[in-house]
This record gives structure tokens, sequence and C-alpha cells, in this order.
């Protein structure tokens, strides 16, 4: 049964994707925030469909602590499930991503269209300088730039693998940072195509004002995120009772953490 519904939900979330990348297309005209408030409802109906199919809930914390205007949101990344969650809590966000994802059909143009801010990883320092001239004129702006501090999605339970460029962006922004913790890797296991029912949770944590030594906020940004995550996915493994079967759908997934 499980096994059916997870396929019923990949099948119907890739044809809600491109009924949205279709829908998308006049609103290429329109102001930003129009548009980008047409990838909100994308985002919502991807979340209502992984309820309905699958049974998945899931759940923001801590909404209210979210600053207005512009700001660093520093999250957790264990699957796309955040990646699509966490663009309709903000009124006009901005991603930092690679490259490459600039040059897909539709998808690129999109991202072209909504502002967000590539990054190529083969240039080095010049590229994070680049990065963080174009984060920061977006800030500026009021907006709200998203960071997956790792880089990559990491398995629920394996060893943090933070990258410095999170504090260098912070320190030449000057706004405030948001952490986020997450355990949506329990129900959304990376390259994997089965998905479990249960709670998954989205927490937004106590912002990070900014002023500080990039190295004390590395390490204060590490120590809240994995904190947090360590607490979420106990709750979520509690409420599952499979372990076992998450296991062997994700082999990163430590289940000896108590």
């Amino acid at each position: 049964m499980l096994f059916v519904r997870s396929l019923l939900f990949n099948v119907a979330f890739y044809a809600n994707t491109i009924l949205w990348i279709i829908v998308l297309i006049p609103f290429v005209l329109a102001p930003r925030r129009t548009f980008l408030g047409v990838v909100k409802l994308w985002g919502r109906s991807s979340i209502w469909l992984l309820r309905v199919l699958v049974g998945t809930t899931l759940e923001f914390r801590g909404v209210e602590r979210i600053p207005r205007g512009g700001l660093l949101v520093a999250s957790k990344h264990q699957s796309f499930l955040e990646t699509f969650a966490l663009v309709t809590r903000f009124d006009d966000f901005t991603f930092i991503l690679k490259r490459e994802l600039m040059w897909i059909p539709f998808f690129g143009w999109y991202l072209m269209k909504a502002a967000q801010v590539p990054i190529d990883r083969k240039a080095g320092s010049q590229a994070l300088a680049a990065m963080n001239e174009r984060a920061r004129a977006e800030a500026a702006r009021g907006r709200q730039v998203l960071i997956f501090p790792e880089g990559t999605r990491r398995a629920p339970g394996a060893p943090p693998a933070y990258k410095f460029g999170v504090a260098h962006l912070y320190a030449n922004l000057g706004v405030p940072c948001l952490p986020v913790a997450i355990n949506t890797g329990l129900f959304w296991p990376r390259r994997r195509f089965m998905r479990y029912p249960g709670t998954a949770v989205i927490e937004f944590l106590e912002p990070m004002p900014p002023g500080e030594p990039r190295e004390v906020f590395f390490d204060e940004l590490r120590r809240r995120i994995e904190g947090a995550c360590e607490r979420l996915l106990r709750e979520g493994r509690a409420e599952h009772g499979d372990m076992p079967a998450l296991a062997r759908a994700d082999p990163g997934l430590d289940i000896s953490r108590k």
C-alpha cells in the first residue's frame, strides 16, 4: 500500500510541476512579486498532494520568529520537500543555487525571472565574491536570501558538513540570520522513490543578529541547527515507529541514536 501511495504521489507531483511550469509562462511578463506568488501556489499544491496521497502532514513551527525585511535564511537540507516548502513562507525569496540550474529550459528562465542568485562552484574565490555581491544587493532590497549551508542534501543523522561560505555571506549581508531545522528526510528520503506518512517538521529558530565575528557565528549556527534537528529527528522516529524501513530507504540514516 505504501508503494502504491508513493507511486501515486510521485506521478501527481511531477504532473503538477509540469502544469505549473505551463501556467507560469504568461507570468514572466508580470512583476517579480506576482511571479513569486504563483510559485508559492505550486509549493502549496505540492504540500497538499503529499498530505492527501501519502499522509504526510507538514508542520511549520516558529513562523512568528521570521523577521521582516532583508534576511539570511540558513536551512538544513535533507530532501526536496523543504526546497518547495520554504518558498511558501517568504514574501520575496531568493535562493543561492548552482549556476547550472539556470541552463535548464523553462526552469532556468524562471529562476532568472525570479532573480535567484547563481554561483559557479568551479570558479573558486571569484565566484564567491560575485555571489556575495549579488546577494548583498538582493538583501538590501528587503529580500530573503535562502541558503543550504552544507551545499547539498544530507541524510538524517549523518555527520554535519557545513561550508564556511555561509559565514562569509552573513558578514557581507549585514542582516539577521534565521536558522532552520528540519526532519523532512525521514519522510522524503533523498534519492529514494518511497514517501512515508507522518508529521514532517520545519522549525524556524531564534534569529541571529548581524555583527558577530564569522567564526563565532559559524559555530553557533551549526550548534543551533544540529541541536534542533536532533530533537526533531527523535520526535519523528518516535511518531513513525518504523525505523528499520526508513533505514533501508536511506543507508545514511543513523538509527542507533536514541
